[in-house]
C-alpha cells in the first residue's frame, strides 16, 4: 500500500504541474490587453506599461512559468492585481464555499441513487426497473445548470419552500441555503451511479459467494447490503473519483445562478477582468482537488477489495 500509495502522489504531482503549464499557455493565448480590461479605456500607454512590469506580462513565458512554480514552492501564489492581497488567503476563503456545495451534491447523488439501483437489480425487468431506467435517462439528459433554473423557479419562488440565493447565516440556515443547488448538481449523477450500481449488482449477485449465502437461508436485503454492496459499489466510487471534476465544472454554473461564492464565481470573475494571479491560484486548488479525490477513491478501492491489495 505504502509504495501504491508514494506511485499515485507522484503520479498526482506530475498530472498538476502539466495541467497547470497547459492553462498557463491556454490564459496567455486569449486575445485582449488585460492591463486594458484592468485600467479602463483611458488608461494611457504608460500606465499600462507600468501594470505589465507590475504582473511580469513583459517577461518570456517561460520565465513567467518558471517564476510561478517558483513561488509555489515557496508558498506563494501571488498577488490579487486589484487589492493586493494574496492569491492563496482570496482562493481559501471561497474554497470551502465549494466543497461544501459538491459534498451535498454527491450526498444527494448517492442517496438516491444507490437505494434505486439495488431495487432495480433486485426486481429486473420489473414495472419499478423500467420506470427508473426512464427516470434515471432523463436525470442523465437534463444540464444542470436547467435543473437549477427550474428548480428556483418550482421550489422558491412558485412555492416558497427554500431560500433562492446567499449562503445564509449560521450552521441550519446554511445547510437550507445548500439544498437546492446541491440538488441541482446532484440529481444529474442520479442516472449514472444507479445505472452503474444496478450493472454492478447483477453481475456480483451471480457470484458463487452469494449463491452461497442464499443455500445457508439468508434474507436478500441482508446478502445485498453485506456481501454484495460492498462489491458492487467499487465502480461507483471509482466514478465519484473522476467525477469531481464534472462537479466543479458545474459548481461553476451554479454558484453564478445561486449567487453563491466558491471558487466557480472567483474563476468566471477573474477571466472576465483578466485577472492572471487569481486564475492560476483557483485553477492550480481546483487540479490539486481533482487529483486528490481521484487518489483518495483508487485508495477506497484498494482498501475495500483485497484482490486489488494483492496486485499493489
Amino acid at each position: 500500500m505504502w509504495f501504491y500509495f508514494c506511485k499515485r502522489l507522484l503520479l498526482a504531482a506530475a498530472i498538476t504541474v502539466a495541467a497547470v503549464t497547459l492553462l498557463f499557455l491556454m490564459i496567455h493565448a486569449v486575445p485582449g490587453n488585460p492591463a486594458a480590461v484592468l485600467l479602463g479605456p483611458r488608461a494611457t500607454p504608460e500606465m499600462k506599461a507600468q501594470l505589465h512590469q507590475q504582473m511580469g506580462l513583459d517577461r518570456p513565458l517561460a520565465i513567467q512559468i518558471l517564476t510561478f512554480f517558483s513561488g509555489l514552492l515557496n508558498g506563494n501564489l501571488g498577488f490579487d492585481v486589484f487589492t493586493q492581497r494574496p492569491v492563496a488567503d482570496i482562493v481559501f476563503e471561497q474554497l470551502p464555499y465549494t466543497i461544501e456545495l459538491i459534498i451535498v451534491s454527491i450526498l444527494w447523488a448517492v442517496v438516491i441513487a444507490v437505494p434505486l439501483g439495488c431495487y432495480s437489480a433486485i426486481r429486473r425487468n420489473s414495472l419499478v426497473d423500467q420506470v427508473a431506467g426512464l427516470v434515471t435517462v432523463a436525470t442523465i439528459a437534463i444540464p444542470s445548470f436547467v435543473m437549477a433554473v427550474y428548480a428556483l423557479l418550482i421550489f422558491a419562488v412558485t412555492l416558497r419552500w427554500l431560500p433562492a440565493i446567499g449562503v445564509g447565516n449560521g450552521f441550519w440556515d446554511g445547510a437550507v441555503h445548500l439544498i437546492l443547488p446541491g440538488f441541482a448538481i446532484g440529481i444529474g449523477w442520479v442516472g449514472y451511479i444507479s445505472r452503474l450500481v444496478r450493472a454492478s449488482m447483477l453481475e456480483v449477485l451471480g457470484e458463487n459467494h452469494v449463491r452461497m449465502a442464499r443455500s445457508f437461508g439468508i434474507s436478500e436485503w441482508r446478502i445485498v447490503a453485506r456481501y454484495a454492496l460492498p462489491l458492487a459499489i467499487l465502480p461507483t466510487v471509482t466514478i465519484l473519483g473522476v467525477g469531481i471534476a464534472w462537479l466543479l465544472s458545474s459548481a461553476v454554473f451554479i454558484e453564478v445562478v445561486f449567487a453563491r461564492p466558491g471558487v466557480g464565481a472567483l474563476i468566471v470573475n477573474a477571466v472576465n477582468t483578466r485577472n492572471y494571479p487569481i486564475v492560476m491560484g483557483t485553477v492550480l486548488v481546483t487540479t490539486f482537488l481533482i487529483v486528490a479525490a481521484t487518489t483518495i477513491s483508487d485508495l477506497i478501492i484498494a482498501f475495500l477489495d483485497p484482490r486489488i491489495r494483492e496486485k499493489l
